[in-house]
Formats: C-alpha cells, sequence, structure tokens
C-alpha cells in the first residue's frame, strides 16, 4: 500500500519560541502550516524555565517559560496550525519532502517551504575535555535545570558550575533556594558570559562568588564527584603554574556554551557561518537552499526568547510568501554581503539583496565596551548607525538599514 503524503504549503520543524512564533506567522498569512516536534509536550526548553523573565518584549509583560510558551502555543492553535509533537524528523530533502518517525511509525510530508527551528544543545565535558575521571555529578546546566524543575530530583549539596552562561547563572540561584550551597562559578573568560542582569540577581543577590579568567582543570573522584582544580588562565589561554586551588564539591555543572542542531540543515545542503555554526541567510532568513528558511537558536544563540519568537514570527512570515509564489530574495541574482567589521563578531543576516526594503540586522560586540557607536557602511557612506551606553557580548544588539541607500557590500564595525 501506498504511504499517503501529506501537502503543506509550510512545514515548521521545531516547537519551541522561534518554530511555534514562525508557525502562528505563516498560518495568520493563510497558508497550511504542520509544525513538528520531537518532545511530547510543544514550547521546547520553556517548559523547565519555571523563573519569570519571558515576555517583556513580546508581550509588555513579565512571565514564567511555560506560561510564555502557552501563549504561542495558543496562538499556532488558534491560527489553525497542525500541530504534531512526539514526532521526530529523520531526513529533509532540498524538494521539500519531510520523513518523520512518529511512535515508531514512519510519516512522510510535502511542504513549499521548510523554516528550521531546531533551537541548540548544550556544550558537554567530553568537548571541552577536562581531565579526571568519569564519576557521578557532572551535568550540563540545562540537564540540572530539567532534572530540579520537572524531574523533582535533588542532584548535590555542594556545586561549583563553570561558565556564566545565563543558564549557569539562573541555577546558582535556583539551587540556592533549593538549600543547595554554590561554592562558586568560575568562568575562562575575563568578564561574564551571562547577561548583567542574571549576574546581578543570581550571583550579587546571594553572594555566591565569580571567579573571572579561571577554569577548572581536573576532576577528582571515581564514585561521585569529591573536589575539583581551579586553575588561573593568562591572556593566552594558558594556565598558570602555582595558581590552582582545590574546591570541595559533590556536584560539577557545566554552563559552556550552546552549539546550533544543524544536522538536519546539512543534510540539506545548508551552507553553515563558521562563527555562529547556524546558517548563513539572506533579510528574509532563507539559506542558500530555495524554500529553506532558519530562525532562533538554530541560526544563532539568542539571550532572549522573546528575540528568537519575534525573529520566528519574521521567519515564518517569509516563507508563507515563498510558499504563495513570492520569492523575495530568493530569485534575485545580485547578493550583496553583510560583513562582520572591527569590535563585531558576527552579523545576522550575511547577504541582502535589493528586491527588500530594508532589513533588520543582529550582531553581538567581540568584548565588553563603554560607550559604543554602532555604525554600518556601504561604501564610503554610512548608512545607519546607534549610540549605546554600553556594550556586552552577551546582549545582541539590532540596527534596521534601508536597502535603498546600499552602495555595494555592507560592513558593520563599532567604536
Amino acid at each position: 500500500m501506498t504511504e499517503q503524503i501529506r501537502e503543506f504549503d509550510v512545514a515548521v520543524i521545531g516547537g519551541g519560541p522561534a518554530g511555534l512564533a514562525a508557525a502562528a506567522a505563516a498560518a495568520s498569512q493563510g497558508a497550511q502550516v504542520a509544525l513538528i516536534d520531537r518532545n511530547s509536550q510543544l514550547g521546547g526548553i520553556l517548559n523547565q524555565c519555571i523563573h519569570d523573565g519571558f515576555g517583556l518584549h513580546a508581550f509588555g509583560e513579565v512571565l514564567t517559560g511555560p506560561e510564555f510558551a502557552d501563549r504561542y502555543v495558543r496562538r499556532a492553535t488558534d491560527a489553525g496550525v497542525f500541530l504534531q509533537s512526539n514526532t521526530l524528523v529523520t531526513s529533509l530533502a532540498p524538494s521539500g519532502e519531510i520523513i518523520c518517525s512518529r511512535y515508531g511509525q514512519r510519516k512522510q510530508l510535502r511542504a513549499k517551504a521548510i523554516v528550521l527551528a531546531m533551537g541548540c544543545r548544550e556544550r558537554t565535558r567530553g568537548m571541552i575535555r577536562i581531565p579526571g575521571y568519569r564519576p557521578a555529578g557532572v551535568y550540563t546546566a540545562g540537564t540540572a535545570q530539567w532534572l530540579t524543575n520537572l524531574a523533582n530530583v535533588r542532584i548535590g549539596r555542594r556545586v561549583v558550575i563553570l561558565g556564566s552562561g545565563d543558564i549557569g547563572l539562573i541555577m546558582a540561584r535556583r539551587l540556592t533556594w533549593e538549600g543547595a550551597e554554590v561554592i562558586a562559578v568560575i568562568e575562562k573568560l575575563p568578564y561574564p558570559s551571562g547577561l548583567p542582569r542574571n549576574i546581578n540577581q543570581c550571583l550579587l543577590d546571594y553572594e555566591i562568588p565569580l571567579h573571572l579568567s579561571h577554569s577548572v582543570t581536573c576532576i577528582h573522584g571515581k564514585d561521585r564527584v569529591e573536589r575539583v582544580t581551579v586553575s588561573r588562565f593568562d591572556e593566552t589561554g594558558t594556565p598558570v603554574a602555582g595558581s590552582e586551588f582545590d574546591l570541595v564539591c559533590d556536584t560539577l555543572l557545566l554552563s559552556v556554551g550552546l552549539i546550533p542542531e544543524n544536522e538536519l540543515s546539512r543534510r540539506a545542503g545548508v551552507v553553515l557561518d563558521r562563527t555562529t555554526s547556524g546558517a548563513t541567510v539572506g533579510a528574509s532568513y532563507m539559506t542558500n537552499v530555495p524554500g529553506i528558511f532558519s530562525c532562533g537558536n538554530v541560526l544563532h544563540i539568542h539571550d532572549l526568547a522573546d528575540w528568537a519568537a519575534e525573529e520566528g514570527e519574521r521567519a515564518g512570515a517569509s516563507a508563507a510568501k515563498y510558499a504563495e509564489g513570492i520569492h523575495g530574495d530568493a530569485v534575485v541574482e545580485e547578493s550583496i554581503p553583510i560583513r562582520a567589521g572591527d569590535g563585531i563578531r558576527y552579523v545576522i543576516p550575511q547577504r541582502v539583496s535589493r528586491s527588500t526594503d530594508q532589513v533588520l540586522m543582529s550582531f553581538r560586540v567581540t568584548e565588553p565596551r563603554g560607550k559604543t557607536t554602532i555604525r554600518a557602511i556601504s561604501g564610503k557612506a554610512m548608512i545607519g548607525s546607534t549610540q549605546l551606553n554600553k556594550a556586552h557580548p552577551a546582549t545582541m544588539v539590532q540596527l534596521r538599514i534601508q536597502i535603498e541607500d546600499l552602495a555595494g557590500p555592507v560592513e558593520v564595525t563599532c567604536s
């Protein structure tokens, strides 16, 4: 018996904030939309983020993660999106064919446009190569958050956190509330990598020490973590001899970075950016593969779920237009590059065409700065600028420019 292939205008892969927002936005444009997610409950990482701080940009009020997710699930449902949870996408073709597995059964979809919103995963101990045995008590910060908030498991009593990413900072506060003693947060960089508000609310308010320019260089203990060795690192990233000291603990949390989940993207022939590890996209968030769009943390890591959702809305609207035959920058031969200049780590999108009226650029600075001027330059002319009282790599910056002002490649710099 021939398997029936369901046809949609737009298929969204991933049910986190970006995917839900993309699906709702595409459906509101009149497209028939399917959203596919491998988890049993839509919302992605938001479901384990029971703290508040979400929704201020998107809804004008402060929400918890599950509340924020529920708003977008309702939007998608009300817009008529076909929601399919517990479904794993195993294959994605540039032609728009998607093969899934749901409870062991093979399902096949076909869509005119596809939005990639698979999110990201955490770096593990193996990726950063910390010497020592492999005892119990070593967790990534996200896993510890899931165990604490959703499984009601106490992960440890004396905790050291490596890395000052936002999840690690939030877990420092969360574990303190649960009665654990957070000994210290260790950060290899000379500055914190999390949002300033989380440094204040999660560390300073609870008098948790933060050791900058330090890292864990050895884990001790065979059956369970007993202690960790911490060393100071110089400007070249080399441990300073004689600077070692031990911290007695039974748990080590790793908050050492996030990696966009782009395995499906690679199989579909999507070109990835070496800096972001996400796709290279145009102003409509379409990748190099016509009809495949990317948004959210699978494109580049966002510090706010609100911004990931807003980016998803823009990508979903673009995918709906593509499905209708309004191809935008997909069929325009001219492609103007957008590059990161002095002081800028990366810029999204990486290219733009003259078929677009304007483009919203998202980027990060390379290091903390005080009063900063961001400039977008095309040819020899400045086509956009913004001034910041301070800039930090943890905080994404956005700047909108008009395409009619372009005289050639765009370079974003800060000074």
